[in-house]
């Protein structure tokens, strides 16, 4: 496996290498979730690429990327192990020069929800998405449903901007009970983990009130309640039931996405269902 620290390096690598690409795009502190995605390209793709790196201008709180856990030894290894065959890891100055000043801004379905409560987010997300989108030049990109709100952004972007990758989304990956994984999850006291499962208890009951019912106001309702019935999470900043292409509220067609986004003490997580019309 080769690890790739500037950008002519890794065009040189992908011109060079067999198609089709994959590029899993990841800022490290590594679990099943990724690489259930590295898997995934591994099976589709004759070269898959890694990114390892941690964004500064999708954290909109200094203490929060301070805080967020880095372990880049372990990550390669791991990257290794499941058969990656190069790993982008670049240095911040080669991702933003200090001559840097442009910043992509997606509309749409970047804008509600996480866009509301972590101002400046998405634009961080988009930026880095299309540099490495523009470094590697991969056939597919894959990404989690965990981030469903971030697939929906990242699809906009690519449409928008006419690129000619495919992006493939592998469905959430778990613990036994229930929590969605993340890399935030190793910040929880072993109070706050034994709590942390209420806020899938709670997407589920929202997502059987909607079968129930077919009624969206209900099956968010559903959803809050149970959610407030754990005291551990401290401040909810939102459960909705959106459509899951566009971030809208969702009027019952199609594919609808059942997130919530909350507190247990410092950490934040978040995590969504799909139901359907």
């Amino acid at each position: 496996m080769k690890v790739l620290r500037g950008v002519d390096e890794t065009r040189a690598f992908v011109a060079a290498a067999p198609r089709p690409h994959g590029l899993v795009p990841t800022m490290g502190a590594l679990h099943d979730g990724h690489l259930a995605l590295v898997r995934a390209a591994r099976d589709a793709c004759a070269t898959v690429v890694a990114s390892l790196f941690v964004n500064p201008t999708q954290f909109n709180d200094p203490a929060d990327l301070a805080a967020y856990p880095r372990n880049a030894d372990r990550d390669l290894a791991l990257f290794a192990e499941v058969g990656v065959d190069a790993v982008f890891a670049p240095p911040e100055q080669a991702m933003y020069p200090p001559s840097s000043s442009t910043t992509v801004h997606v509309g749409g379905p970047a804008l509600p929800l996480e866009g509301e409560a972590r101002p400046g987010h998405f634009d961080g997300v988009a930026t880095v998405v299309a540099k490495l989108l523009s470094f590697i030049t991969p056939d597919a990109a894959y990404f989690g449903q965990k981030d469903g709100q971030q697939v929906a952004v990242v699809r906009r972007l690519v449409a928008d901007l006419g690129l000619s990758v495919e992006v493939r989304v592998i469905p959430t990956v778990r613990e036994p009970d229930g929590l969605a994984l993340s890399s935030r999850n190793a910040l929880l006291s072993p109070e706050q983990r034994r709590a942390a499962p209420a806020l899938y208890a709670a997407l589920t009951a929202g997502a059987e009130r909607w079968c129930a019912t077919h009624d969206v106001q209900h099956s968010v309702d559903a959803a809050a309640e149970r959610l407030a019935a754990e005291p551990a999470f401290s401040d909810v900043d939102y459960v909705a039931l959106v459509d899951a292409a566009t971030m809208a509220p969702w009027d019952g067609r199609g594919t609808g996405m059942l997130a919530a986004a909350a507190h247990l003490g410092p950490v934040r997580l978040i995590d969504n269902v799909l139901v359907e019309g």
